[in-house]
């Protein structure tokens, strides 16, 4: 008796590949069809068979993945939704998952699955042109916005944007370079970055604490000169959820409200893990 192979899971090649460090990875992954069409915000889904290797660090599994299983994670995108070559994703190594200790074993020119749609409700399509951008991030959370900025940033002059970026050291900082520039060249984006262990990290001279800490400490208006006002400003907040639920209460208490079904909100939330 003969059984027919499994199906070829892969649809896409990596183009490019950019460790920031050991722990996280910026993945350009081109489509062998035409690119789907999204939004500035959204996810998309990556994929890998059990059979594909894993980078050393992963730590062992405690249920070995089936082999012609397909193990598919969604991760926001980071690319431009102008650019329609390929698309960008900026992820961090969990050592005990099932995928990402996969995806980081990917090399240039590396077979991956990707999904064939966009998803997900965390967009700027609900808030008024009128109104600053506020966006709030720890770690990997960050992605979204490099897509909103890569594409509104090209046109819009006017609407102001603040980046809250928050990492344990300097090196965590994915994308600090080209905020960096950005800012310098768009007097419309403020970009704040901020490390926690500073104790290890003596050369970075940028704000020190938490992102929470530093939301209640008003670091966030007086470097963009923005009020916490929900009339004028609307928040975005990605990343962990301990930071996520603080200031999500700091600015409920200044009258800013989370989404409740279909109600206008103020506050738009991603949560990571």
């Amino acid at each position: 008796m003969t059984f027919a192979a499994a199906p070829n899971p892969y649809n896409a090649t990596v183009i490019g590949r950019e460790e920031i460090n050991p722990q996280l990875v910026i993945l350009r992954v081109r489509p062998d069809a035409e690119l789907f069409d999204f939004k500035p915000g959204q996810f998309a889904v990556l994929g890998l068979p059990g059979t594909a290797p894993r980078v050393a660090e992963a730590a062992s599994e405690d249920v070995p993945t089936e082999p012609d299983k397909l193990v598919r994670r969604a991760y926001s995108i980071a690319s431009s939704s102008l650019e329609r070559r390929y698309v960008e994703f900026y992820i961090t190594l969990i050592t005990s998952g099932q995928l990402t200790p996969r995806l980081f074993a990917l090399r240039h020119g590396s077979r991956v699955f990707l999904g064939p749609k966009a998803s997900g409700l965390f967009t700027l399509d609900q808030v008024p042109p009128e109104k600053a951008v506020i966006l709030v991030a720890t770690g990997t959370g960050l992605a979204p916005y490099i897509s909103m900025l890569r594409t509104m940033l090209v046109n819009d002059e006017r609407r102001r944007f603040v980046v809250l970026h928050g990492a344990r050291y300097s090196w965590d900082l994915g994308y600090r370079g080209e905020l960096e520039s950005l800012a310098r060249l768009r007097p419309n984006l403020t970009y704040i970055p901020s490390i926690t262990r500073a104790d290890q990290d003596p050369h970075f001279h940028g704000r020190v604490g938490r992102i929470q800490a530093l939301v209640e400490q008003g670091v966030l208006e007086k470097e963009s000169g923005l009020t916490l006002n929900p009339a004028k400003a609307e928040v975005f907040l990605c990343g962990n959820p301990d930071m996520v639920q603080a200031v999500r209460m700091m600015l409920e208490d200044k009258g800013y409200s989370a989404a409740k079904g279909k109600a206008a909100c103020t506050i738009h939330i991603e949560e990571y893990w």
